[in-house]
């Protein structure tokens, strides 16, 4: 018997799990914001969608439709979010404009930050927090302190 790997192909160890309103139209924003894949998806018998899967890059995320019976909220029914997902990307600058056009609104424009990455912040039509970011640097822990006390002091 072959036995059973305890994090099957193509996971991570961590993966993140986003409830929505919408897991339908939560898909499809990420297909045309972030080029997206949808791996799977399993319908509820009401219709809506109790977990599905889309693969952004190398990873994939879950999501569901938030179902109060489960004890799964979506941001809104909480005020908001207060976990943001850090995407690595090609073209920070492109990926913002195409995420923006589908529909995300943008929290900070593109910009060069200490550490060596170019970021942005936009939040998805259903309450979720997107850092993108593109690497543009290398910089050692020692200059990123440095750079941090410019920065911030």
């Amino acid at each position: 018997m072959i036995p059973v790997k305890q994090i099957p192909d193509g996971y991570h160890s961590v993966t993140p799990y986003l409830i929505v309103p919408s897991a339908e139209k939560a898909i499809a924003f990420y297909v045309q914001a972030f080029d997206a894949t949808e791996n799977m998806r399993l319908m509820m018998p009401d219709g809506k969608i109790g977990h599905a899967e889309v693969k952004i890059g190398n990873s994939i995320i879950m999501l569901s439709n938030a179902n109060p019976e489960w004890g799964f909220k979506a941001p809104q029914d909480l005020g908001g979010s207060p976990i943001s997902i850090f995407l690595y990307v090609e073209d920070v600058d492109s990926l913002t404009e195409k995420a923006l056009a589908a529909g995300a609104t943008e929290q900070q424009a593109p910009q060069n930050m200490f550490w060596g990455d170019r970021i942005a912040k936009i939040d998805d039509p259903f309450g979720h927090n997107w850092t993108l970011a593109t690497h543009v640097e290398d910089v050692s822990l020692e200059e990123s302190q440095k750079r941090l006390y410019v920065e911030y002091s």
